[in-house]
């Protein structure tokens, strides 16, 4: 895009632009810091800041330089920044003053972490690190060949929180980003003139497509970190955006505000994805944006896309995910997988050129999830390899999918998967707890919201508000619990577990009645 239209704008930020040339010289720059500080092909680059300039040069940069970027969602906690750090070697942290501040000694404790560029900040030295300033580095650093990268080279490393431990760092190539921009820009007709407002965090693979699919036809991004879904509305307005992506609950509270003349003038689309979309909620923006197409999607990190209902289907379809995106196949299968009848529920399986590389540094989880095509006789020698999603669906006789339910204990909430082990983790180190287990309870705005069952400690009081204060510190706001319900004892399985079906079925009315 930079060849193509050097002078067209890329990024807008606070008012101010950047042409595509800008960006590219700028991510040539940082790609030529990297490899002049030693950095080797495939060495780990994580990028711990909010929607920036810098952020979107870092990312691309890395990749340009043959490294790995791993985006770092700015609201997680210093635990949460060290495991992804740790897990996947990270050589370079790009950051800011404040949030290396924050990180504390955590940073003592990544021994692969070498150095560390701060934007806004200036060159010192901390222990066995070197900290280079953002400005200084790319201006003086003389451009150098990059590394060779090829198509299916990893080019980043997504983190998603996994049904046991800590989150699992998924691997994507080259290809895979690129196949996913085409293929969305080509079911969304993006277009040169778009401008799509970048609301959900880049660590997040539904948020970094707004990047890739700008990219991809030259169309014009606006960077948006929003305290208030008025915010949103009121950026869609001013900046004339055309396309806009969030996930259910934040459509819950954009459905309930006043869209503007120009907001609804300007907007030629919008997504969903990262949960269904409640039926109120979509009637409610469709009143409100009449001549707005709704794309309502499904997605897994270890895919990047999987489907989309095209806006014309949704009144014959409702509930429907719809069909496959373009150059992916979606099979529906049974647990020795040979296909579903229709409308038989089945495993969602997700063939093609979006299927990830795996999980970083973890073969046991790899070969859970990536498994080969079913019942695949084409002959090939190299066996194609599938995501097998752990979400069971069903195909109806025209070949629109419908999804049913998690085979997995995962809890879906704010757009978020959340393993409620990390969160029994931090419950359980408090000390208030002897027992805990955390569920996923529908909720109208969350899509599913946490609640801890616990029974107190002995000698300890069921003191909810003291057990609250202990989460905040250690978790991110999207997993601290709703809700602490505290009981005598908890409900086991035959096997000793938490039976956490039953909990979520005792539980399943309690944000309803509350409304």
């Amino acid at each position: 895009a930079g060849a193509r239209t050097p002078q067209a704008i890329a990024l807008r930020y606070r008012a101010e632009d950047m042409r595509y040339e800008t960006l590219a010289r700028s991510i040539d720059a940082f790609a030529s810091s990297l490899c002049n500080l030693g950095l080797d092909r495939q060495h780990r680059v994580a990028i711990f800041l909010p929607k920036q300039f810098e952020t979107v040069i870092a990312m691309f940069g890395a990749a340009r330089a043959g490294c790995v970027f791993v985006p770092v969602n700015p609201i997680l906690k210093a635990a949460q920044v060290q495991h992804i750090l740790r897990d996947c070697n990270v050589r370079v942290l790009v950051t800011s003053p404040e949030r290396m501040v924050g990180l504390g000694d955590s940073l003592e404790h990544c021994p692969d972490l070498r150095h560390i560029v701060l934007v806004g900040g200036e060159a010192t030295t901390a222990t066995h690190l070197e900290v280079h300033s953002w400005n200084t580095l790319l201006d003086t650093q003389p451009l150098q060949k990059c590394h060779r990268v090829i198509d299916t080279d990893i080019a980043a490393i997504l983190y998603t929180s996994g049904s046991t431990g800590k989150p699992k760092g998924v691997v994507l190539s080259h290809r895979n980003m690129v196949t996913g921009a085409h293929s969305v820009a080509q079911y969304l007709e993006n277009r040169a003139d778009d401008r799509l407002l970048a609301v959900l965090p880049f660590s997040f693979d539904y948020g970094f497509s707004q990047l890739s699919t700008a990219f991809h036809v030259g169309a014009s991004v606006v960077l948006l970190d929003h305290l208030f879904a008025r915010d949103v509305v009121n950026a869609v307005a001013k900046e004339k955006i055309s396309g806009l992506a969030a996930v259910p609950p934040l459509w819950s509270q954009l459905a309930g505000l006043t869209w503007p003349d120009e907001a609804r003038q300007s907007l030629r689309y919008f997504t969903n994805s990262g949960g269904a979309m409640p039926g109120a909620t979509l009637q409610k923006l469709r009143m409100s944006l009449p001549n707005t197409k709704p794309f309502l999607m499904y997605g897994l990190t270890e895919a990047f896309r999987s489907t989309y209902l095209p806006p014309d289907e949704i009144e014959k379809r409702p509930g429907s995910m719809g069909k496959a995106i373009p150059n992916a196949e979606i099979l529906v299968v049974r647990p020795d997988g040979s296909p579903c009848a229709p409308n038989e529920p089945g495993e969602l399986v997700h063939r093609g050129s979006l299927v990830a590389l795996g999980y970083w540094n973890d073969p046991v989880k790899t070969a859970e999830r990536y498994k080969p095509v079913p019942n695949q006789n084409s002959g090939l020698v190299l066996t194609e390899m599938a995501v097998w999603s752990g979400d069971t669906v069903r195909m109806d006789e025209d070949g629109f999918l419908y999804f049913i339910g998690r085979r997995d204990e995962m809890i879906k909430t704010s757009g978020y998967r959340v393993s409620p082990s990390e969160i029994e983790e931090v419950i359980f180190a408090t000390g208030f707890v002897a027992d805990a287990a955390a569920v996923g309870v529908a909720h109208p705005v969350l899509g599913h919201a946490i609640v801890v069952v616990a029974t107190a400690a002995p000698n300890r009081e069921q003191d909810t508000d003291a057990l609250l204060v202990e989460c905040k510190k250690q978790l991110p706001a999207f997993m601290v619990p709703a809700r602490i319900e505290w009981r005598d004892a908890l409900p086991r399985n035959p096997n000793g577990k938490y039976d956490r079906p039953k909990l979520a079925s005792e539980l399943r009315d309690l944000f309803v009645s509350a409304t």
